[in-house]
């Protein structure tokens, strides 16, 4: 059982979840189980739930998903009560809301009354039309980040991580992100113990942090193109062997100036990228999920030495392994 927060003054943090026709269901039922949980965890142990969760959206009926599943949500109402956190979801249905003038000057009018602000996935368009993502850093789903940065040239996209908090706005990537930032949330206000106990509960990463990518280099690479799946799954097993390009291209059975080119036209990167990608990704997991000496980690995941993998590191991530280690080690 986690420790319940120090009492203050206005324990109760009243948040909303603005909705609309054909919303990800997800987006929307994924952080207010967040929510829910750290209320159930509070409340088990004697305390008062810190979370009053409510739906809303336009009109006074339930609000249709895209999954077909209907949401009872309460009409907008004005507005003029004060309000700890105002969440977006995002959604199939978002153009249609986000090019919705009433809807859009009730979210800008109601962000005003708010702690904070976020999104999940798409629900970033819907806080850009309203301007509240203008000269601020934000994120959406990976496939729609250019969309973004494109339609509204005012936010700084940033196509990475999984949420991004840029004072009292956040942002999320795609769907299931939007558990990542309220598990972030939970943290802020009640405590890191508290946030743990409900990643536990709901059987998902806590320190699947914001600085970290919307998708493995592993995964990008299978999804590029099947053609080298076998290679890839050989690198992985061995990162801390020769990955030269003339290794690699006797592996693929090619010559080196083949290998070279149909690698980089079915993976849009070169060999000696993809494999610099995948080094640091394994060091990543093994810096913040083990205690191993970052000198020893360089040499398990084939970098050589300390020096190149911090560079690689800063190329990639902006970031030294012993600050990335500092940062996402629960």
């Amino acid at each position: 059982m986690p420790k319940l927060p120090h009492s203050s003054p206005n324990p109760i943090r009243v948040i909303e979840v603005l909705t609309f026709p054909a919303v990800q269901l997800l987006d929307v039922t994924g952080p207010v189980q967040v929510f829910a949980s750290a209320n159930d965890f509070v409340a088990s142990a004697g305390g008062v739930p810190p979370y009053r969760l409510k739906l809303v959206t336009q009109g006074d009926q339930g609000v249709m998903s895209s999954a077909g599943v209907v949401l009872a949500a309460a009409a907008l109402g004005k507005g003029r009560g004060a309000l700890d956190t105002l969440l977006v979801a995002g959604g199939q249905g978002v153009e249609a809301a986000a090019a919705n003038p009433a809807l859009v000057d009730w979210l800008r009018r109601r962000a005003k009354r708010a702690r904070r602000v976020a999104s999940v996935c798409t629900g970033a368009f819907l806080l850009a039309a309203a301007g509240l993502l203008d000269g601020r850093r934000a994120v959406t789903h990976w496939k729609d980040c250019a969309r973004l940065a494109a339609r509204f040239p005012a936010v700084l996209v940033e196509p990475d991580p999984i949420f991004i908090c840029d004072g009292p706005v956040w942002t999320s990537a795609g769907v299931t992100a939007g558990i990542d930032l309220a598990l972030a949330m939970v943290e802020e206000d009640l405590g890191c113990s508290m946030a743990l106990a409900v990643a536990r509960y709901m059987v998902v990463f806590l320190k699947r942090s914001g600085g970290q990518a919307q998708f493995s280099a592993a995964l990008a690479l299978q999804a590029a193109d099947d053609r080298f799946g076998a290679l890839h799954d050989w690198i992985n097993d061995h990162l801390g062997d020769d990955l030269s390009l003339p290794a690699l291209a006797d592996k693929a059975g090619m010559s080196e100036r083949s290998f070279s080119r149909h690698y980089a036209e079915a993976t849009g990167q070169t060999p000696v990228r993809a494999i610099e990608r995948l080094r640091v990704e394994a060091a990543r997991r093994q810096l913040s999920e083990t205690r191993l000496p970052i000198k020893r980690i360089a040499q398990r995941c084939g970098f050589g030495s300390e020096e190149t993998m911090r560079r690689a590191f800063m190329r990639l991530l902006a970031v030294k392994p012993q600050d990335y280690r500092s940062r996402f080690t629960v």
